[in-house]
């Protein structure tokens, strides 16, 4: 089974279940470098998926919490090529899938002829890429491709139904549909609109699909459990380790 193909797997292992998948997100090298890889295994422990951050000065998508969390991680001299080295040489390796969330100017850095086998050398499955249009992917979709990894897509609740088919099918590991325009860590109520929009897209993508922004209750998680097939958890995860409380126990509490 091709790398990409096990972060859909264990989503629709999770949905076969009867509940969303949980994917769960942290920065690397957030509140410490010395216990990034204890972390990491302990989320990964609890979650279906998760979505490793590479810390940005400028991250776009992000609100404060993940931004804070970035300043300290980048403070610490976390870059990406610490956390590939970090997730090759581990004895221990995260139990779910593991996914990288950066953006783009991070993997030009590092180089996008040499990042596909370095990422898989360290057992990344696929890139989440925020700031990287469809239009200007394909570089990077076809050298990570030509590696069995995933490049995710993004859908948003305001994407033309076309074009939202066009991304789907372009998309692998899953289609992450955004719940709302802005940034990451809002509670998001979630209106039946939101929940026909993540219907929309699900009728039309071959992978599973995956709802991100806002997500911090159990209760949010149950309302959306009919209508998509995962859910992607990152500020209010950050927060609890913020706070210095156990992550693990806080995303089982999420399962509806």
């Amino acid at each position: 089974m091709a790398a990409r193909d096990t972060v859909s797997d264990a989503i629709r292992t999770a949905k076969a279940k009867g509940r969303p998948a949980i994917v769960a997100y942290i920065t690397a090298g957030f509140p410490k470098r010395e216990t990034f890889l204890d972390l990491l295994n302990a989320v990964g422990a609890a979650a279906d998926v998760v979505e490793l951050g590479v810390p940005f000065s400028d991250p776009m998508a992000d609100g404060t919490t993940i931004q804070r969390s970035s300043r300290v991680a980048l403070a610490q001299g976390i870059s990406l090529r610490w956390i590939l080295g970090e997730l090759k040489n581990a004895r221990v390796k995260p139990r779910a899938p593991l996914m990288l969330m950066s953006y783009l100017n991070p993997l030009l850095a590092f180089g996008i002829e040499k990042l596909p086998q370095a990422a898989a050398e360290a057992g990344v499955a696929g890139f989440i890429v925020p700031d990287l249009p469809y239009e200007e992917s394909g570089a990077l979709k076809d050298a990570l491709q030509a590696k069995g990894l995933a490049l995710v897509q993004f859908v948003t609740p305001v994407t033309p139904v076309e074009r939202t088919k066009m991304l789907c099918e372009a998309s692998s590991g899953f289609v992450y549909a955004v719940t709302m325009t802005g940034t990451t860590g809002k509670n998001v109520a979630v209106p039946q609109d939101v929940l026909d929009y993540f219907a929309r897209v699900q009728k039309v993508s071959p992978i599973p699909v995956c709802a991100g922004f806002g997500i911090r209750s159990r209760e949010q998680v149950a309302l959306m459990s009919p209508f998509v097939d995962g859910v992607i958890v990152g500020s209010a995860l950050v927060e609890v380790i913020e706070r210095g409380e156990d992550p693990a126990t806080f995303l089982r509490t999420l399962h509806p």
